[in-house]
């Protein structure tokens, strides 16, 4: 029977603790990542998201805790090749070609993926005779991209990889991501785009104040929070008179429209219908993930330690 935690790809973290002064990165975080999975780290701004990557990487040594990489501590992990990242800073060698880079970084690891492969697979191939520096920002992502994987690591971390890229780069980042994923790598990343979370991965792990608040399938944290919307045309309706239904808790009023976030769906749209029987274009829609996201993280507050 295969142990989970020295199975390649996979991250064991255990009471996972870091500060920077009185400022609280993380706090006492347990998380097991299962090889294979494509893992989103989302939270607020200061939530710990740069700090657990970069600790994932050896980059930052924790205060306390303890992280396995396949068994193994990360500078060992990054040294085997097991493991490889995509940062939110930093810069591609200068004076070289894509192929010429890509071909440095995979010397450094025992058994890298080849050149021509990784170039394929990150369609950097059409870029691979440009230099580094007459590159697009999409095409330095592209590059990246290629960097961290052609040590062929079992695990790949992402920190915001489609910072500033427009929405076809965006969709041409992921597809290269997904290419990588059948593959059977672990993905790990963090991103302020919701929609890239709920599309792209098999779990979300939710930070607010250096602490998980939340922990599943998109749907489950979706299902969390509760609650659904109602929208539909409704015009010279007063957002008090709205408000008031029966199942309604606010009002919102776009032009003709009207949006009614409900904690009773059911009788709210009744009371809606009979009240108002000119209403029509109804629309009824669960939470969102960006719903579920300001719910689980607004509501949260430093850990009783901290306060203590």
């Amino acid at each position: 029977m295969t142990n989970l935690s020295t199975a390649r790809g996979c991250v064991v973290i255990s009471r996972l603790s870091k500060s920077y002064g009185r400022l609280s990165a993380l706090r006492s975080i347990d998380l097991v990542i299962a090889p294979g999975e494509t893992v989103a780290l989302l939270g607020p701004n200061g939530a710990g998201k740069t700090t657990m990557i970069d600790m994932i990487l050896g980059l930052v040594r924790p205060d306390s805790g303890r992280i396995s990489l396949s068994g193994m501590s990360p500078l060992r992990a990054g040294k085997a090749g097991v493991v490889g990242g995509m940062l939110q800073t930093g810069s591609l060698l200068p004076h070289l070609s894509v192929r010429e880079l890509v071909t440095l970084v995979a010397s450094m690891y025992p058994r890298p993926t080849e050149v021509e492969e990784v170039l394929r697979q990150t369609r950097t191939l059409e870029l691979s005779e440009r230099r580094t520096t007459k590159l697009s920002q999409g095409q330095i992502q592209r590059v990246r991209f290629a960097v961290a994987l052609v040590g062929n690591p079992a695990l790949l971390l992402l920190d915001e990889p489609t910072v500033a890229l427009d929405v076809e780069a965006r969709r041409d980042f992921w597809s290269a991501v997904e290419s990588v994923v059948e593959a059977g790598k672990t993905v790990i990343f963090s991103t302020h785009y919701l929609e890239e979370a709920d599309a792209y991965a098999d779990r979300i792990v939710l930070l607010a104040h250096g602490e998980i608040v939340a922990d599943g399938p998109a749907t489950e944290i979706k299902a969390r929070v509760g609650g659904r919307t109602i929208r539909a045309t409704l015009p010279g309706v007063g957002l008090l008179e709205l408000s008031a239904t029966p199942g309604v808790i606010s009002a919102d009023r776009r032009g003709d429209a009207v949006i009614l976030y409900c904690s009773d769906p059911e009788t709210a749209l009744r009371a809606l219908l009979d009240r108002f029987p000119s209403v029509h274009d109804i629309e009824v829609k669960g939470a969102g993930l960006e719903d579920a996201f300001l719910a689980l993280t607004s509501d949260q507050s430093p850990s009783r330690a901290e306060r203590s």
